[in-house]
């Protein structure tokens, strides 16, 4: 029995030192989960002196504003941005509804998206509709720092002819840019294929590109000519320079194809005149903020380390939809005006534009 009473008080000691452990283990996360805590609230006051300390320069204000509307855009409610998107609706009838696609704000969803156009449809179909409303359907897509005229449909149906107009290149689509340098000639064409490509560098990533190769094909006693890379797809461009001054131009662009990143890439790699604020395309080893001539960073009062904050300059301007029934006179013309950082740019720039163009 003594013996046993010996064993029995070794594992009371031994289970009590397991207890203080344990609770010392405790003490320690808890101090830590404060600190953390304390770290968290430091880093939010920090955040809020930021946000209130206002630049003197006017650019760097504009650029900040316009990043925090970014940030905005990710982390509002659903039901906000819902909201937002009715306010600036350009058109609606039976069939469509028209919004002013807002910068920064993606279509769909992915790694790091919080909110996109995708997951507002059915809330801005019930506060357009009521609450019996089916949700809006895509019927094509901006890239996420594009802005200006996106329609959506009402039903599937509609949509699906909608989709089919684009693809048979029955819509006419218009955009602005502003552009680095002036295209030769100013008035023109690019018809070159496009092909995605990844570029190893130190920092391997993947871009469109150009592939401008073809080979000639004899088939059946004829002469064809066939893109040397099977995965290129035809692109075609018509461009027009509305105004230029020094190392900008202001662009109007006519997409007669649809592929993706497609005038970014025809402007950069094809003109050599890549968008203002394309920090993708305006280099191909590396990815990097986008290099400016001293006069275009001297007139929107920059440094170039700060060039990084530009945002793209992609606005799309006009979109005119085909009537069902092929008539002329029903053809339905959107238009949507500059985004005011897009108009401001302007400004800065002495890039004239049609009067018709009023301040945003």
């Amino acid at each position: 029995m003594a013996a046993q009473g010996s064993v029995l008080r070794r594992f009371a000691v031994r289970a009590g030192g397991r207890r203080l452990l344990s609770q010392s283990q405790s003490a320690a996360a808890a101090l830590t989960a404060e600190q953390l805590a304390e770290k968290v609230r430091a880093q939010k006051r920090e955040r809020q002196k930021t946000q209130q300390e206002v630049p003197k320069d006017p650019v760097l204000r504009r650029v900040r504003e316009l990043i925090q509307l970014t940030q905005q855009l990710q982390r509002v409610h659903p039901n906000v941005l819902a909201k937002a998107l009715k306010q600036g609706m350009l058109y609606q009838n039976e069939e469509i509804v028209v919004i002013n696609k807002p910068y920064g704000l993606p279509v769909h969803g992915g790694p790091g998206v919080k909110t996109c156009i995708t997951d507002v449809l059915p809330i801005l179909a019930k506060m357009l509709g009521g609450m019996n409303a089916k949700p809006l359907h895509l019927c094509h897509r901006l890239d996420k720092e594009t802005t200006g005229v996106m329609v959506l449909a009402r039903d599937e149906g509609t949509a699906h002819k909608i989709q089919e107009f684009f693809r048979t290149r029955q819509v006419e689509k218009k955009y602005w840019a502003i552009s680095i340098g002036t295209p030769e000639p100013e008035d023109g064409l690019v018809d070159i294929p496009i092909v995605e490509k990844e570029v190893e560098s130190h920092q391997s990533h993947f871009k469109m590109t150009l592939a401008p190769n073809y080979r000639i094909s004899h088939e059946n006693g004829k002469t064809y000519k066939v893109r040397q890379h099977k995965d290129a797809q035809v692109a075609v461009t018509r461009y027009r320079v509305l105004s230029s001054s020094s190392s900008c131009s202001l662009l109007e662009l006519q997409p007669v194809t649809g592929v993706k990143h497609q005038l970014r890439v025809h402007l950069a790699y094809g003109l050599g005149c890549p968008v203002l604020g394309d920090h993708k395309y305006s280099h191909w080893s590396k990815l990097a903020p986008q290099k400016l001539p001293k006069v275009t960073l001297k007139r929107l009062g920059l440094e170039q380390v700060k060039a990084r904050y530009l945002p793209l300059h992609l606005h799309a301007r006009e979109l005119t939809l085909p009537d069902g029934n092929g008539s002329e006179e029903k053809k339905i013309h959107l238009a949507c005006k500059l985004p005011r950082f897009f108009f401001q740019s302007l400004r800065h720039l002495k890039l004239e534009f049609p009067e018709m163009e009023n301040k945003p």
